[in-house]
């Protein structure tokens, strides 16, 4: 912190959301911004030449994606605390940026002003913070893979999942795998009986809801 403020960087892709960000904060005696660039690739660069606190990145951008830049910047800049802004608060997304990265906090773009300032105080303070939105998502992500293990579906069946949910049937299957048509029609039976479900639109439901396809 310099002069009792926090210091932050911003990285977006889309420049309304670095101008909506940088005119919620403007003011703010607590905040202070050392830059805001739509490129993430050149991130690491400006930090070398103005020292910061805090990062917002987003997540999904097209030249450096937010988990990939994180990850730099906390091998480059260990002390820099990071605060991921996404639109999308997947709970596999987030485990990702949290496990590779490093991640101080995750947010999604439709929180207000007071818990933005909230998760930046919280953070430039050693602490971590979270969505609620995003704490829900990674719950159901956990219960989602403790149901999958707990089926015990192997990577055979899954692609079979995948071609049924296609519409493909057993010869399509048999044709596509390089099996026999009677092996397709057992993995089928395995499939429903594990996944406690007894018809294709059920099977298909479960899919999606367990993010098999």
């Amino acid at each position: 912190m310099k002069n009792g403020k926090i210091i932050l960087a911003l990285v977006d892709d889309h420049q309304i959301v670095i101008d909506g960000l940088t005119s919620l904060l403007k003011g703010h005696d607590k905040f202070k911004f050392a830059f805001a660039t739509t490129n993430s690739g050149e991130v690491i660069e400006k930090i070398a030449q103005t020292p910061i606190d805090v990062l917002l990145t987003d997540v999904m951008m097209p030249k450096l994606p937010g988990n990939q830049l994180a990850k730099q910047v906390k091998e480059k800049y260990p002390d820099v605390k990071i605060l991921a802004l996404s639109m999308s608060g997947q709970g596999d997304l987030v485990n990702e940026m949290i496990e590779d990265a490093d991640i101080s906090g995750y947010v999604l773009k439709n929180i207000g002003k007071q818990e933005l300032i909230t998760a930046l105080e919280k953070i430039a303070d050693g602490g971590i913070y979270f969505s609620d939105e995003v704490i829900d998502e990674l719950q159901r992500t956990s219960q989602r893979k403790k149901q999958n293990a707990e089926a015990h579906l192997t990577d055979r069946e899954i692609e079979i999942i995948r071609l049924i949910e296609k519409e493909y049937n057993n010869k399509q299957i048999a044709e596509t795998l390089f099996i026999s048509e009677r092996t397709v029609e057992t993995h089928r039976k395995n499939i429903f009986r594990k996944t406690k479900t007894n018809s294709v639109i059920g099977l298909v439901k479960y899919a999606y809801e367990h993010k098999l396809i």
